[in-house]
């Protein structure tokens, strides 16, 4: 399989995420046709596209006529055989297992024998989708990150049956769309949504222990760590329902393995409503007239959370290189690119000593006999061997 600019991209779902991709896709030249079941979503869909585009056109960033183009390249419209001519379909629909197999049973009727499938998802299982396939080997999955034409990182996840050949192609046209791909084995959360877990459940621990308020964590990791953005923050930004989802998810899927446990404090503000921005309030209160409380800036209790946290995370990076979801280079990637971490994890094990983070790891689970904080068995080789991930 070769890739170019005539072939025609299918995305099914004109939500945020399809919109977006069907902007990156026309914005390299392919004609694309945008599928949703709903008129009013179209809709929706062509004016919210617009208006993106005519503030690249007010910044001078594009012309109209560039604009104008990438408009005509893209096909609004809910009948699905519309999609009978594609080359590559992306599924953006709703998070949901069931809705999924009975559109690709649907679509599967219009489409050729060389249209290569795709689903958008960020946890769910690729083999599962597949089943209902009768050529599984021309699917897997994709994973773009919100908003998708900014965003540089598409987690690629074949299945237990994607050809090589498909895979391989689907990497080489994202590539094209000046993407970072990734490719993550068939996993919970594939790459991103696994490693990022200790960002918030240990800062949820670490506030539980009442080791430090949420506003100290917060401090700690932006400005000791260099994030962008504390967890709490980030959370209240998700959503706390959302982010509780996710993990919630993770866990079940991990068969419940402590490394993942969610947190009640989380349950109990998402079961009073507290979802963070979207709700007015959340771990902050963003209802006008609200104080922002402010943190304690002591170093030495900065760097006690940052240190914990770091080392929680690069421990969840090397089991991800440990059970062969990806390698050492691409989950670095993923995380500066998917969540735009300030360095990648493994990269950053190497800087500060992987003896240092395998002590951090050894003096937790001996503090609190939980295998939650089981040093990674990579990671005790590593240091055994005294090799680096990016040695």
């Amino acid at each position: 399989m070769k890739t170019d600019r005539t072939e025609i991209i299918g995305v099914i779902g004109a939500g945020t995420m399809g919109t977006g991709i069907a902007q990156i896709a026309a914005s390299h030249n392919h004609s694309v046709i945008l599928y949703d079941i709903s008129e009013t979503q179209i809709n929706q869909s062509k004016d919210s596209l617009s208006k993106i585009l005519m503030r690249q056109v007010e910044k001078k960033r594009m012309s109209e006529q560039e604009i104008n183009s990438i408009l005509e390249r893209i096909k609004f419209t809910t009948n699905l055989a519309d999609c009978t001519d594609c080359k590559l379909i992306i599924e953006a629909i709703v998070e949901d297992l069931t809705a999924k197999k009975e559109l690709f049973q649907k679509l599967e009727t219009y489409i050729s024998d060389t249209c290569v499938l795709s689903s958008n998802t960020s946890s769910l299982s690729i083999a599962s989708i597949s089943s209902v396939f009768d050529s599984p080997e021309r699917f897997l999955g994709m994973h773009f990150f919100n908003p998708a034409p900014l965003m540089k990182l598409v987690e690629i996840i074949p299945g237990i049956s994607t050809s090589n050949e498909v895979t391989q192609f689907t990497r080489q046209l994202i590539d094209s769309w000046d993407k970072t791909t990734v490719i993550a084995k068939d996993t919970p959360g594939f790459i991103v949504n696994r490693v990022a877990r200790p960002f918030y459940g240990e800062a949820l621990r670490i506030y539980e222990e009442g080791i430090a308020e949420p506003a100290t964590i917060d401090w700690a990791m932006k400005e000791i760590g260099g994030f962008r953005m504390g967890p709490f923050e980030l959370m209240d930004l998700i959503g706390n329902d959302v982010n509780y989802k996710v993990t919630e998810s993770v866990f079940k899927e991990f068969y419940y393995d402590p490394r993942f446990k969610p947190s009640f404090t989380q349950k109990r503000l998402v079961e009073a409503g507290r979802l963070g921005k979207k709700s007015g309030i959340g771990f902050y209160d963003y209802r006008e007239g609200a104080e922002t409380p402010k943190p304690i800036t002591d170093k030495e209790l900065g760097d006690k959370v940052f240190n914990r946290i770091l080392a929680m995370l690069i421990n969840e990076a090397a089991d991800a290189v440990f059970m062969n979801i990806a390698t050492a280079k691409e989950v670095d990637q993923a995380m500066v690119y998917g969540v735009n971490y300030p360095k990648g994890l493994l990269a950053w094990a190497d800087e500060i000593g992987l003896s240092y983070v395998l002590d951090t790891m050894s003096a937790l689970q001996v503090e609190y006999r939980e295998d939650r904080y089981r040093p990674n068995p990579l990671l005790k080789r590593m240091v055994r061997n005294g090799v680096l991930f990016h040695g």
